[in-house]
C-alpha cells in the first residue's frame, strides 16, 4: 500500500516534518482496522525517510483528534473491519509510535477520547488546541486498556489522576490537561499547526542521534507495559464476546445508559 492509496489517513512531509492525519471526520476520526494499518505504515514511512526528523499526528477537521475505536463498525460487524494482515494491529501502532527513533508530537485539535486518548498519551509531546478535550470511555462501552493506556498514563499524570480518568471517565479541558501534566502546551485552535511547526523546527536543529538515544532511554523504564498490554488485549478479546461487553456497546449505539448491575457478582 502506498500513501496515495490511503483512504483513512493523509501522509505529508513538509521541510523535515511528517504530518500524519487521521482522515475520518464523519466518524470523529475513530479508527477501524484499515485506519490502523495506514497509520502503522505512515509511521514506518516517516521512520525510513531521512528527510523526516519530527512526526506530527493529528485529526482532520475541527471536532476530533481521534475518538478511539469505531464503535459503529464494532456494532455492525462485531470487530473493527478487515485489515491487510487479518489482524487488528492497534498494538503494532502503539509499538511503532514508541519505537520510531524520532520525536512524535500529538497535535490535538479536538476530542481525544478512548483509544484516541491513548494515542496522544503515547506521543512524546502533546500540543493541544484550546478547544480540545481529553478522557476515556472504556468502562462505559465494555472495553479497557490495561497496558500502556493505563500504566503509562499513571507515569504521566500520577496514580490518583490516572485512576480518576479511568474510573470516573472524567473529561478534561485542554487547560486542565495541561495542569495535570497530560499536555505540554495549549494554543488557540487557529495556531495549532504553527505551534507544531515551531517546535518541530527547534528539534530539527538538534542532533538526530542524540534525540534517538534519548527517546530510547525514556522508553526503557516502561517497556514492560508492552507485555502487560499484550495480555490485556487477549483478555479484552475474550471479554468482548460476553453479554456484559455487548451491553456496553449496544447502549452506546442506542444512545442510552448501559445497565451493568447484574454483572457485579462476587
Amino acid at each position: 500500500m502506498k500513501p496515495e492509496e490511503f483512504t483513512d489517513v493523509v501522509y505529508e512531509v513538509d521541510h523535515g516534518l511528517a504530518w500524519i492525519t487521521i482522515n475520518r471526520p464523519d466518524r470523529y476520526n475513530a479508527f477501524r482496522a484499515r485506519t490502523v494499518d495506514e497509520l502503522v505504515l505512515a509511521f514506518k514511512l516517516a521512520w525510513a525517510d531521512d528527510e523526516v526528523g519530527v512526526i506530527a499526528l493529528t485529526g482532520a477537521g475541527e471536532k476530533a483528534f481521534c475518538s478511539g475505536g469505531d464503535q459503529k463498525q464494532r456494532m455492525e460487524t462485531g470487530d473493527y473491519g478487515p485489515s491487510e494482515s487479518g489482524l487488528f494491529e492497534v498494538e503494532a501502532l502503539h509499538r511503532v509510535m514508541r519505537d520510531v527513533p524520532k520525536p512524535v508530537v500529538a497535535a490535538v485539535n479536538g476530542i481525544a477520547i478512548g483509544g484516541g486518548h491513548v494515542l496522544h498519551v503515547l506521543a512524546d509531546l502533546t500540543i493541544a488546541a484550546d478547544t480540545a478535550t481529553f478522557g476515556q470511555n472504556g468502562p462505559r462501552v465494555g472495553s479497557f486498556d490495561a497496558g500502556l493506556g493505563s500504566g503509562y498514563l499513571a507515569r504521566v499524570v500520577g496514580e490518583k489522576r490516572a485512576r480518576e480518568i479511568w474510573f470516573m471517565l472524567r473529561r478534561l479541558s485542554a487547560e486542565e490537561a495541561q495542569d495535570w501534566g497530560l499536555v505540554n502546551k495549549v494554543v488557540p485552535a487557529a495556531e495549532l499547526r504553527n505551534a507544531v511547526r515551531e517546535w518541530a523546527d527547534t528539534m530539527l536543529a538538534y542532533s538526530p542521534t542524540a534525540l534517538k538515544v534519548l527517546k530510547q532511554s525514556f522508553n526503557t523504564d516502561t517497556e514492560h507495559l508492552i507485555s502487560i498490554g499484550n495480555m490485556a488485549y487477549t483478555t479484552l478479546k475474550l471479554f468482548g464476546e460476553t453479554d456484559e461487553a455487548r451491553e456496553g456497546i449496544t447502549a452506546f449505539n442506542e444512545k442510552r445508559q448501559p445497565v451493568f448491575g447484574k454483572y457485579r457478582t462476587h
